[in-house]
């Protein structure tokens, strides 16, 4: 178990120690829960209260906060105490699962496949026709690369996922369990005779950038024709439909339950709350706020924040809410 001195902490953080602890920290917790050998966080004021009754024998706050002395209670200061519990998380997080051998017996990898150094393809992976893995690709088992795609390198696929023909992934990309990139977006069209649904095929690809995170049964849609693109340093969570020839730009975020309908563009560092969706070609420009559970009908100005079903400006809505609020105690 990893352990550490509260001024070894200190120092990984570069942060302003106050007090001290005999205590080896063994890891985070929040403070209502934590131990005498785990350190806590208060980012927010809301929080400082807790600190009296915890039993952490350490806490991270912001530098513009202030909390009460201990005996043998340590306080570390830093500018900014999520990414500090980010850096705290990293130190503390346990191995990843082990690969007995680099490339499993069971796995099936065609001739034609080029495989870079040091790639980890785990049991009952298929690795199809021409596909490209760069160098430190990790395949976990049960991952399916289809005919044509490449891979960049030090990407990492979990368990489930698959990646379907001609995918164009970037390196230091993350897909968690049974992600779907590259399956036929859905578009139907009513036959002539009326009697039923004729299917539009999607012969596009999919292009990801680098630095990509993508959670756990989200999917992105080949594109009709061309590419449907996420950009990179995009982070999108679990549960996410990213539809056909959608373009993302870097750095967006989308969180839980939210979709993207076929050909929607968002601009560089937009956020899409969750259980949020957005309506097909429309255009979200860069730094743009969608609330959590909105509808988006209707293209969005960078740097706005909307909210609401149909999405609208959030103040105008905040008041459209207030406004109700009290018709309903008139």
């Amino acid at each position: 178990m990893k352990s550490f001195t509260v001024q070894e902490i200190n120092a990984i953080l570069n942060g302003e120690l106050i007090g001290n602890t005999t205590h080896k920290i063994s890891g985070p917790e929040e403070l209502s829960s934590a131990t005498i050998n785990q350190v806590s966080f208060i980012v927010s004021k809301k929080y400082v209260h807790l600190w009296k009754d915890s039993k952490a024998s350490a806490v991270i706050i912001n530098d513009n906060l202030n909390v009460d002395s201990f005996e043998n209670r340590a306080v570390i200061k830093v500018k900014n105490a999520d990414l500090a519990m980010a850096k705290m998380l990293e130190v503390f997080s346990p191995s990843s699962p082990v690969f007995e051998v680099d490339i499993h017996p069971t796995a099936v990898i065609l001739d034609s496949a080029q495989i870079g150094e040091n790639c980890k393809i785990g049991a009952n992976c298929y690795v199809g026709h021409n596909v490209v893995l760069g160098d430190d690709v990790i395949l976990y088992p049960n991952v399916s690369i289809f005919d044509e795609t490449t891979i960049g390198n030090n990407t990492v696929i979990w368990s489930g996922s698959v990646i379907r023909e001609r995918s164009v992934i970037g390196s230091h990309c993350i897909f968690h369990n049974n992600v779907s990139i590259g399956a036929d977006g859905f578009g139907y069209r009513p036959s002539d005779d009326g009697r039923g649904l004729v299917k539009i095929p999607h012969i596009g690809n999919v292009v990801i950038g680098d630095g990509v995170e993508i959670g756990a049964n989200s999917t992105v849609d080949r594109a009709k024709f061309s590419s449907t693109i996420i950009g990179d340093g995009c982070k999108i969570d679990n549960l996410v439909q990213i539809a056909h020839n959608c373009i993302l730009g870097r750095s967006c975020i989308m969180a839980g339950s939210s979709g993207l309908a076929g050909s929607v563009t968002l601009g560089d560092g937009v956020i899409i709350g969750g259980a949020s969706s957005v309506k097909d070609h429309t255009k979200i420009g860069s730094g743009a706020v969608v609330g959590g559970g909105s509808g988006v009908m209707n293209d969005v100005p960078a740097g706005t924040t909307v909210v609401g079903y149909p999405a609208a400006e959030a103040r105008d809505t905040f008041r459209q809410w207030v406004a109700i609020k009290k018709l309903g105690k008139a």
